[in-house]
């Protein structure tokens, strides 16, 4: 499982970064944009560390972070959405994504205390 959902947080990040290389260019968007790939990318990132770390409470804490992140990236999608609605549509997917992710790490995270 633990392949599977590096990859999938990767995979995570690189659609929110592709949705944003494909927004219109303006103050609003940069701003939405930078957030959002930094705080998805930070998903994958630290549920790398989480299985890197060195004790279950590092673990736990780790993933954590990365549940935060996952939470912190749907409310920039949302809010990129909102102001870009002509791409709600190709977004609908993107979210459900990062909703799941955010739903798969709550569950480690329970199942592992």
């Amino acid at each position: 499982m633990r392949f599977d959902l590096e990859q999938r947080t990767t995979e995570y990040a690189k659609r929110v970064i592709r949705l944003c290389s494909a927004l219109p260019k303006n103050s609003v968007n940069s701003r939405l944009s930078a957030q959002a790939v930094g705080s998805a990318g930070s998903v994958g990132a630290n549920y790398r560390e989480a299985n890197d770390a060195l004790s279950k409470k590092d673990f736990i804490f780790r993933l954590k972070i990365s549940r935060k992140e996952a939470k912190e990236s749907i409310h920039w999608l949302e809010l990129i959405a909102e102001a870009n609605r002509p791409f709600e549509k190709r977004m609908v997917d993107l979210l459900k994504e990062g909703v799941e992710i955010r739903n798969i790490l709550s569950a480690i995270i329970i199942k592992s205390r």
